[in-house]
């Protein structure tokens, strides 16, 4: 069936298809970052209220409580229909590697929704019920539910990244697990779990401040803004320091095993040792470049080394660019990269051998034949030593497979060049609220508030990087976008993609609507705020 599927796919089927899920996708990602920094700062602070018996900490806690609670539900609703989307639109994708991916989302469905749909009822219902210390563990046990559910779901992602922990079976048509600690603790895996999180702690400290810099801007709630600040500020910078380290984690596994995202995200057409980390360029954001002329974008500015340093923690490491992914290359220690000429030819002799295997274990009626066996096992073979470059069967030409420069370059820089403002504003926001008094700066209390939906815009960002850099790819180098997808009509698509586009818009403002008349009601106290 793949060797054929390519030719009788609906082209805007595909389009449509990533488009769907892209939106989802996009959505599903708007409420997620906000659940797991919530967690721990409502965590923190029930913490404080445990410690101290002082009801402030309670209201306190019951206040973010009640906001965690309003984006939860969002979340879990668009969690569930990306879910789903695999089946209905990524039909070849899910039955070529099903018993791979499938494991970790189980998980994800069985022992961690399932811990955090448990604990989330005690939570919100159970004050004054429980003990405190039971109700204390059921709220970081919320906290602790949505963050192993991301590491479940980051670990499947992290797998179309980096397929690891795995054989393919001809007989079955499928990518067979052959080791679970494998898939689940790849390196690939881990850093993009740590780095994720740390950046989802990021806007729910941002959040968190802002909400409170509304507080002292409107004059209310003086006491709640202030120590809330001092809790989301120190997560905040906490968060940011963490997402600088684990993003450099991540752009070494990025550099070893997908060098070609990283050669877009730098823009990098002709690489080499001594390569300079580009600060800024004027790549042409609405139009792929030239790479073929080798050509550098104009203006750029680069910090020498830096690059190298990043991506083989060599400052005179070798960094291909995209011309030499594309044409192949050699690594200092002798390594060599086949070109994609190469890689196609050995792709398509594993299509080859594996659809002359289909074939002859069609006429094969009870035990094969002597000659036969031979011919199954040489068919074997050969899918074996070329399965790893199986997708590359299914490709043209070498623009298929570079991914868009211009989104993956600006929106690496947006993404770190936000980071870095959080860094200073957490930073600033410190030492005023603990050296000074927070409550007249009023030029601060407005820069927190820009920041609210600059951090969601950071968070996107990076998924941007992710996603965009690893096309054509559904999983890297064995399975395209276009193999992936089910056997539909490009129309009924279109049409849920619509559906799904307004169900989600007013979803979103459903949700914006509801936090902001809860932050405007306030938190409600057991006892008269103190002035």
């Amino acid at each position: 069936m793949l060797h054929h599927l390519y030719l009788d796919i609906d082209a805007g089927m595909i389009d449509w298809s990533r488009a769907q899920f892209a939106l989802t996708a996009i959505y599903h990602w708007l409420f997620v970052p906000l659940t797991l920094g919530l967690a721990v700062i409502m965590g923190i602070m029930e913490t404080r209220y445990y410690r101290t018996k002082d009801a402030f900490w309670k209201d306190a806690a019951k206040f973010w409580q009640k906001l965690f609670g309003i984006n939860f539900a969002m979340g879990v609703a668009t969690g569930i229909i990306l879910e789903f989307e695999f089946g209905t639109n990524w039909s070849n994708y899910s039955w070529f590697v099903g018993d791979i991916f499938g494991a970790p989302l189980a998980i994800e469905g069985i022992v961690a929704f399932f811990m955090e749909s448990t604990f989330v009822a005690v939570m919100f219902f159970g004050w004054n019920k429980v003990s405190r210390g039971f109700h204390l563990a059921a709220t970081w046990l919320t906290g602790l539910g949505a963050t192993i559910s991301a590491w479940w779901i980051l670990v499947a992602n992290s797998w179309m990244q980096y397929p690891v922990g795995c054989e393919f079976n001809p007989d079955t048509m499928r990518n067979e697990m052959t080791s679970f600690f494998d898939v689940a603790l790849s390196p690939f895996a881990i850093d993009k779990f740590c780095h994720t999180v740390t950046s989802a702690w990021i806007v729910g400290a941002v959040f968190v401040v802002a909400v409170s810099c509304w507080y002292l801007l409107k004059k209310r709630e003086k006491k709640l803004a202030v120590e809330s600040i001092k809790i989301g500020a120190a997560v905040g910078l906490a968060a940011s320091l963490l997402a600088f380290l684990t993003g450099d984690h991540s752009a070494y596994q990025v550099a070893q095993k997908q060098p070609m995202k990283l050669a877009a995200m730098e823009a990098l057409y002709d690489g080499g040792t001594d390569q300079g980390l580009t600060i800024m360029a004027l790549v042409n954001p609405f139009k792929q470049p030239d790479y073929a002329s080798g050509e550098e974008p104009p203006m750029k500015i680069a910090v020498p080394n830096v690059l190298s340093f990043l991506a083989t923690h060599d400052f005179h490491g070798y960094v291909p660019g995209i011309n030499d992914v594309i044409k192949g290359y050699t690594l200092p220690d002798g390594t060599e990269e086949p070109s994609l000429e190469e890689k196609i030819m050995r792709g398509q002799q594993a299509i080859t051998a594996l659809a002359q295997y289909r074939k002859i274990k069609g006429e094969v009626k009870g035990d094969p034949s002597p000659a036969q066996q031979v011919e199954l096992d040489g068919c074997k073979a050969s899918i074996d030593e070329n399965m790893q470059y199986f997708g590359y069967g299914y490709i043209k030409d070498a623009d298929q497979i570079v991914p868009s420069v211009p989104i993956c370059f600006y929106a690496f820089r947006v993404m770190v060049g936000l980071g870095s403002i959080f860094i200073l504003f957490f930073l600033v926001v410190l030492f005023i609220v603990y050296r000074k008094d927070i409550t007249p700066k009023r030029w601060l209390q407005r820069i927190a508030l820009l920041l609210l939906p600059l951090a969601y815009i950071a968070s996107e960002s990076g998924w941007l990087v992710a996603e965009f850099g690893r096309q054509p790819w559904t999983i890297q180098d064995m399975m395209p976008t276009w193999v992936a997808v089910s056997d539909l009509q490009s129309g009924s698509v279109m049409l849920t993609f619509f559906i799904f586009l307004a169900l989600f818009t007013t979803m979103l403002a459903v949700e914006i609507s509801i936090l902001c008349k809860q932050i405007k009601k306030g938190p409600e106290y057991a006892e008269p705020e103190k002035p």
